[in-house]
């Protein structure tokens, strides 16, 4: 008895230490995620650069990750091998690729290739860094894929706290966001893997189809898909948003609109806590569709305050910044519960990688209906996404599968 109290802290401690590791390996390696959107207003300072091509900057690296992402579902990858050793040379990649970004011309060609490449390497990263942590769930899925997710917001939002201040440089945040990376890359061997992570015995392309074909993941995903319609595209123009409405008031504060954007992405941070702590204890569908219901009011309103008081739109902005991440983490765990344990990490694989490729849709029109019908048009048409998920969710809660999830808290 003596004996197995002894050793009970210890693998609790364990438990606790890997998790721990595991969120700042994500947070840390994130960063290299939206370095160009933080560099680009001052590398727009020394050469021309058109929205369109600030959003291709960010859209390439999607394309990557989409890439990425396919490959590693098809060949089963995340479910086949350590995935402590994939994050890390997936981190080490994304670190090379993002230093590189400091020797070839910022808005070219090169450029482009290189942002398409950490995308791929990206892609053994986000999904690779849940599926670990999804391994030492017991009760609290939620809440540590909420964390998790909270770890990405943050890692998201880092770059723009590198951009804070006159003398910052658009090198700096390369050069930050690639040791953050290479960082990563070494503490991630320290981490531990829980007792439910199981690993494929073989590679079985069938794996993929359930993610389509079987009705209650298909809902999940398609919940999933109406919020990433959402998330990346205000993620990747509410800074810009930021700078073209306080310049549109007259307000001359440099470091101003970058902290703005630090504070309203990295809020999802606190919201992806919130509704893990939340699904676990009322139900997944119920915090997912009340989310996207918070968010989707936000998208509509946000836009038409454009050129307002500042305050007034960044207390707007946070709730937008909180709600909008607090279901993400959701939605993959309703995938780690409504999927065999053994292809876990294939399947939240195949449905991160379906919900980036339509980002690319909302990122690059972002740009052509701000330029042409403005920011409360823009923002507005974001809203699409959280209905269609809310319809999605609200359908998987009346399937008799959502008893999965969270214990039968659907």
């Amino acid at each position: 008895m003596a004996l197995q109290q002894a050793i009970l802290p210890l693998e609790v401690r364990g438990r606790t230490r890997s998790i721990r590791l595991i969120l700042l390996c994500q947070v840390l390696t994130l960063a290299v995620w939206f370095a160009s959107t933080a560099a680009l207003p001052s590398i727009a300072v020394l050469e021309p650069i058109s929205e369109t091509q600030m959003a291709l900057m960010t859209s390439v690296l999607q394309v990557g990750f989409v890439i990425g992402a396919l490959l590693s579902a098809f060949l089963n990858v995340a479910d086949r091998f350590d995935p402590r050793n994939l994050f890390a040379a997936s981190a080490a990649v994304a670190a090379v690729t993002t230093a590189a970004l400091l020797v070839v011309s910022p808005v070219g060609t090169e450029a482009l290739i290189l942002r398409a490449l950490t995308g791929v390497a990206l892609a053994g990263i986000y999904p690779v860094g849940m599926r670990m942590v999804a391994s030492w769930a017991t009760n609290d899925l939620g809440k540590l894929v909420g964390l998790l997710v909270g770890a990405l917001t943050i890692g998201s939002a880092l770059p723009h706290l590198f951009t804070i201040g006159d003398a910052w440089d658009w090198k700096l945040v390369y050069a930050a966001s690639s040791i953050a990376a290479l960082s990563a890359a070494c503490l991630v061997k320290f981490a531990k893997l829980g007792p439910a992570f199981k690993r494929a015995q073989r590679f079985d392309p069938n794996i993929a189809k359930a993610a389509w074909l079987k009705r209650p993941v298909r809902l999940a995903n398609l919940g999933y898909l109406g919020h990433m319609w959402e998330l990346y595209a205000m993620w990747a123009w509410i800074g810009l948003f930021f700078r073209a409405s306080l310049d549109a008031r007259g307000v001359e504060q440099p470091g101003l609109a970058p902290a703005a954007t630090f504070l309203v992405i990295g809020a999802g941070a606190l919201g992806a806590l919130i509704g893990g702590r939340l699904a676990d204890r009322f139900g997944r569908t119920a915090v997912t569709i009340y989310s996207m219901a918070i968010s989707g009011a936000c998208a509509l309103t946000v836009g038409w305050l454009f050129g307002g008081p500042p305050l007034l739109i960044l207390i707007v902005a946070m709730v937008w910044g909180i709600s909008i991440i607090a279901d993400s983490a959701q939605f993959s765990a309703c995938v780690v519960e409504l999927s065999p344990p053994e292809s876990v990490g294939t399947m939240l694989t195949i449905q991160i990688c379906m919900g980036f490729a339509l980002t690319l849709v909302t990122i690059q029109s972002m740009g052509f209906v701000v330029s042409h019908l403005g920011w409360g048009i823009g923002f507005s048409m974001l809203a699409l996404g959280p209905l269609f998920g809310c319809l999605a969710m609200w359908l998987l809660r009346r399937d008799p599968a959502s008893s999965l999830l969270a214990g039968g808290r659907k």
